[in-house]
């Protein structure tokens, strides 16, 4: 057993108050004077709460959700946790006049001690500090321990405490750290027993998503299926559900499935930054530019002001506006260029004197030359580019491989794939998620020498001239590319509606019609789409059953 230093007396306890308003400032500090605490100190931004924090170990920490100008209460208790200002000994409590469901869903994420509605009341503020505080000090040594991820000492503690009928109030607490040491030491069979026998006492939310993780984490798929499935269906637990299950797709490779739930995730809590990170690498593994450019969006809008900020978030909004544009109508590319190039201008403007980031914009406006078809120009950009530079982003170094790929250099884009792969190490998602990425795009930047929208283009001129096999495999890399593009999918019928005509439909091509109908059968199409589609797939029907 470690080492448990002693406790503070309630009278020497720090206390810190961010929020702007001195209304809500004084109504708090006052119920703290009520309880015995008098070393209360309050901040009306997050700098200055920053700075205090610095200096002072604050054993209790009441922040406001709309702390003024600098940031949001949620980016600062972030940072407060990464910074180490906060720890499970630290009590926390987070202040809000909103409760929608998107902010109280992302405060759930940060772990709170409580959540406190605005307009506060002075005595109902003294009754919760007083609950606090005695949670806080009966659990004291059980969170000590688990803070040093001490977990058997914390078990053995939490057992003890359980026995003492003094501690029955607290026994929710107390086993909900026992259930979190078992899967922290990955002891997923006696967490299992463990969460089964808290179900028959209690039905809390966090028991439930306990088991569906311990079920998982062993491989018993159908019985935590059934049970994610009723999760889904409760408030209480349908958030934490969905990352549970994303978590486990990810890790069984099923990223189809894995992204599908981390969007679910994310509108649910939007402003969890690595969240739409996942949700960005699972995109472009999953070929959906539109996702990409969504998830990036997301990054720079709720990174603002946070420990996460950066100025690459900008750019990578860019580049996957870029990327998006390639696979998009003309009409459409057009809009979206113009909005990207916007955004560039004011980089180029905020930016200009930050070395670093010449060589990142020079690729960038080689890749807008390249969609604008002003392939010279593009290569004459690009041409001091080759390097790759492993102390860059490998975002940097992956808008370099599609630059080369766009301007006809495939010979170099692969080059730096494959010295890319020197840059990704560990286990951990985002490398994981990078390198079946990176393998991918090797693949297809060997076999796939255009863009989607390049492939439609070509293809449709083979179409006119009555080609329609060389159209059948320009389509069929367009959609490999852009596998949810439905103007791709009816462009492809089109032209296996002219082969079934002529020759019949091989195996393959069989294939591609099956692919067409699954994607085109849940699209959002319109009117005439929808009459093409079905003339399209009548005339195959006819000409198959006239073979027969």
């Amino acid at each position: 057993m470690i080492k448990i230093p002693a406790q503070a007396p309630i009278s020497e306890l720090h206390v810190l108050v961010i929020d702007g308003q001195s209304l809500v400032q004084d109504t708090i500090k006052s119920a703290f004077l009520e309880v015995g605490i008098e070393n209360v100190r309050c901040a009306q931004n997050a700098f200055y709460a920053i700075r205090l924090c610095e200096h002072i170990r604050f054993d209790m920490i009441l922040v406001a959700f709309d702390v003024r100008s600098d940031k949001d209460g949620f980016s600062l208790l972030e940072e407060m946790r990464f910074k180490g200002f906060i720890a499970k000994t630290t009590s926390v409590i987070f202040l809000s006049a909103d409760t929608s469901p998107e902010l109280v869903n992302c405060v759930i994420e940060l772990q709170p001690d409580d959540f406190w509605v605005k307009p506060l009341d002075k005595y109902r503020v003294a009754q919760r500090i007083n609950h606090i505080l005695k949670i806080k000090s009966q659990l004291y040594r059980l969170n000590y321990c688990f803070d040093n991820q001490e977990y058997p000492s914390a078990i053995y503690l939490a057992q003890r405490q359980l026995e003492d009928e003094s501690l029955a109030q607290y026994r929710p607490q107390i086993n909900r750290l026992i259930g979190r040491c078992l899967v922290n030491l990955q002891e997923y069979a006696d967490a299992e027993a463990f969460y089964r026998s808290l179900l028959k006492e209690c039905d809390y939310g966090w028991v439930a998503v306990g088991l569906l993780r311990s079920l998982l984490q062993q491989g018993k798929k159908m019985e935590a299926q059934a049970l994610a499935d009723d999760l889904l269906e409760r408030d209480d637990t349908r958030f934490a559900t969905y990352d549970t299950l994303t978590e486990y797709y990810i890790n069984q490779e099923d990223y189809e499935k894995g992204y599908e739930l981390i969007k679910e995730a994310s509108k649910l809590a939007p402003r969890n930054i690595q969240r739409h990170r996942k949700a960005w690498d699972l995109a472009r593994l999953n070929h959906d530019p539109m996702g990409q450019y969504l998830a990036t969006q997301n990054m720079a809008k709720y990174a603002k002001n946070s420990i996460h900020d950066s100025p690459e978030l900008v750019l990578n909004v860019i580049r996957a506006g870029i990327d998006l544009a390639s696979t998009v109508s003309n009409s459409q590319a057009k809009n979206l260029l113009a909005e990207t190039e916007r955004k560039l201008l004011k980089v180029q403007q905020d930016f200009a004197h930050i070395n670093d980031f010449k060589n990142q914009l020079i690729v960038i406006q080689a890749r807008l030359l390249s969609l604008k078809d002003k392939k010279k120009q593009a290569e004459e950009l690009m041409q001091l580019q080759a390097q790759v530079n492993s102390w860059h982003s490998v975002e940097d170094n992956l808008d370099k491989v599609k630059a080369f790929h766009e301007i006809g250099q495939r010979e170099q884009s692969l080059a730096i794939l494959e010295r890319m792969k020197e840059q990704i190490n560990g286990n951990e998602f985002t490398n994981q998620v990078m390198a079946e990425y990176l393998e991918q795009e090797q693949f297809e930047r060997s076999e796939i020498h255009h863009n989607p929208k390049e492939l439609a283009e070509m293809a449709s001129v083979h179409y006119k001239n009555k080609r329609f096999s060389p159209a059948y495999k320009l389509l069929t890399q367009a959609l490999q590319l852009s596998p949810k593009n439905t103007n791709i999918g009816l462009s492809l019928l089109k032209v296996l509606a002219r082969l079934a005509q002529d020759d019949g439909l091989n195996e393959e091509q069989e294939s591609g019609l099956k692919h067409c109908k699954t994607l085109l059968k849940t699209a959002n199409l319109s009117t005439q789409q929808k009459i093409k589609q079905a003339q399209y797939i009548d005339s195959i029907k006819q000409h198959q059953a006239t073979r027969h």
